[in-house]
């Protein structure tokens, strides 16, 4: 790929949606004489887009072909994310997005779900509510919005799918909304709300859930999911030593049956006192 292709993915990437992290210091990491916190991180990496964004006004709008190629096509392994426990019942086969947490569930039975890591709308495209999966597309074409058209005039009119184009590998569109959860031609996205309302995940995650979902399964969007966690809840740690709700039940008591002679000495006994 020559450096002009690299950079129209990278702008592209900016183009299907901008980023706006949260400002909440998630986790440390410590580097240097002290602790850098993901929030510290991220307000950089906004001041740095706003100063990119002020020196492109000096340059006017990128104006690209109306109808780009968007490039290869490889063929990319699916690759299954880490499983988590579910605090409560939810219906196998269901897809839960958390918009909050980030994350992406797919409910599997017993009470466990894969969680792939996405990307979500930024401040100002966020969304809840519930659809169904109505169209899932390999290396599907991108076709931006006139909304988007009008943000960000001289955005091509389609761009056909590849590893150029915003959708990445894989999509599933939600009913007939704009809405679709994709791969990404841009994995740094991945974590942040970064899109105009869509959700982003990486291409070998997106491959992999299209082993699982199908037109017709239900995707819920929350603005938060605290019913996960990374590991197995209690109960089902006692459960094996026979302890908690998965007890077997105490077993019935037993009544002796009385022969057919003892019946009929009680029946005489009986005829007697009347």
């Amino acid at each position: 790929m020559n450096f002009a292709r690299w950079t129209l993915l990278g702008v592209l990437a900016g183009a299907s949606c901008f980023w706006s992290a949260s400002d909440t210091p998630v986790q440390a990491q410590w580097g240097g004489g002290g602790p850098v916190f993901q929030s510290d991180i991220e307000r950089r990496e906004r001041e740095v887009e706003a100063q990119r964004a002020e020196r492109r006004k000096n340059y006017g709008p990128t104006v690209y072909p109306k109808f780009m190629d968007g490039g290869g096509k490889p063929d990319i392994a699916p690759q299954a994310p880490p499983t988590v426990y579910l605090d409560r019942n939810e219906e196998p086969g269901t897809i839960i997005v958390d918009t909050g947490g980030r994350q992406l569930y797919y409910v599997l039975p017993g009470k466990r779900a894969y969680a792939y890591p996405i990307s979500v709308g930024r401040e100002g495209f966020e969304w809840t509510g519930t659809e169904r999966v109505s169209r899932i597309a390999a290396w599907p074409s991108w076709t931006p919005p006139p909304e988007m058209h009008k943000r960000q005039p001289g955005l091509p009119i389609t761009v056909s799918g590849g590893v150029i184009n915003p959708l990445g590998a894989k999509a599933l569109y939600l009913g007939n909304t704009i809405y679709r959860i994709h791969g990404t031609n841009n994995d740094r996205t991945i974590g942040r709300a970064s899109s105009s309302g869509c959700f982003r995940m990486m291409n070998e995650h997106v491959v992999h859930l299209a082993t699982l979902a199908k037109v017709g399964t239900t995707v819920r969007v929350v603005a938060n999911y605290s019913g996960a966690n990374t590991s197995a809840p209690i109960s089902s740690i006692f459960s094996g030593f026979g302890f908690g709700a998965n007890d077997d039940p105490a077993p019935k008591r037993q009544v002796k049956k009385k022969s057919a002679k003892s019946a009929a000495k009680s029946t005489k006994s009986a005829s007697s006192k009347q």
